[in-house]
Order: structure tokens, then sequence, then C-alpha cells
């Protein structure tokens, strides 16, 4: 028996159907697994997105922490230039009293050493006017400027007593 055309023609038809419906469940399950993998691969990417977000965060506490450390700094670095500015200024100052004490110190000094001459001078005069004084009183000079030194005096030695009964040597 031959089979009819109508009918070879619907199975045919029909089996056409069952070969695309096959296809369609095979490119089904091939996008449900590239959507899988690719919702797979979006947690990993949101994990990572996550993580570095969570860095960037702590980064940034950091960076504040660092810039906050660093204003503290700049202003101890300017409290510092103050005080240097001041302590400079204080040793200027304490030069300048040091400078005008050493120059009054000269000024005392030459102004006594004035004064030393002025005695010497004076001293020198007065014993002119003795020496003069002492050549036409005829007497010898109380002093001509020439020291006699004094002999030493050696010291008595002790003699050797012998001890007699009671006594204590304290040697």
């Amino acid at each position: 028996m031959v089979p009819s055309a109508p009918r070879t023609r619907a199975a045919a038809a029909l089996r056409m159907k069952q070969i695309a419906l096959d296809n369609q469940d095979r490119t089904i399950r091939c996008l449900r697994a590239q959507l899988g993998t690719e919702r797979r691969g979006l947690a990993v990417t949101k994990k990572e997105l996550k993580e570095t977000q969570v860095a960037l965060e702590a980064s940034h506490k950091v960076i504040a922490g660092l810039t906050e450390i660093g204003l503290s700094m700049s202003k101890k670095i300017e409290k510092m230039k103050v005080k240097k500015q001041l302590v400079k200024a204080n040793h200027v100052e304490c030069h300048q009293k040091f400078q005008a004490r050493i120059h009054e110190a000269e000024d005392s000094m030459q102004a006594q050493h004035l004064l030393i001459e002025a005695l010497v001078d004076e001293k020198d005069s007065l014993l002119q006017t003795i020496h003069d004084l002492q050549e036409a009183n005829n007497a010898p000079a109380p002093f001509d400027g020439d020291w006699e030194e004094e002999p030493e005096e050696e010291p008595e030695e002790i003699e050797n007593i012998p001890l007699g009964e009671g006594e204590i040597d304290d040697d």
C-alpha cells in the first residue's frame, strides 16, 4: 500500500514542526545555560564592585584622616615658625643687651685705665716732689726704686734628745 499524499504531507509537516520544536528547545536550553553563566558572572562582578566600593570608602577615610593630620601638622609648623621667630627676636634682643653691657664694661675699663694713669702720674709727681724736698734737705732717699730682698732664714734643726722614762715617742 501506498501511503496517501495528504497523510504524508501532514506527517512531514508534523515532523518539521517537531524538529523546529526540538531546535527551539535546544536554543532555550542553550540560552538558559548562557543566562546562568551571565548571572554567575554578574554575581561575581557585583561582589567585586561591592569590595571595590568598600575599599574606596576605606580609602576615602584614610585620605580624610591624612588630610586632617596634614592640616594639624601645618598648624604645628606655623606655630613652630612663630616660635622660631620669637626665639630669634629674643636672641637678637639678648645679643644687643650683651653688646651694650660689653660696651659699658669697655667704657668703664677705659675710664678706670685713665684713672689709673692719672693716679700713676700723680704718684710720680708726689715722688718727684718728695725727692726734690729730700735733696733740698740733704736727706737720704727712702725709696730709690730698688728692692732689697731679705735673706731667707733657714729653720733651726732640732737636736735629738734621748727620751727618758715615761716619755712618749710620737714618731
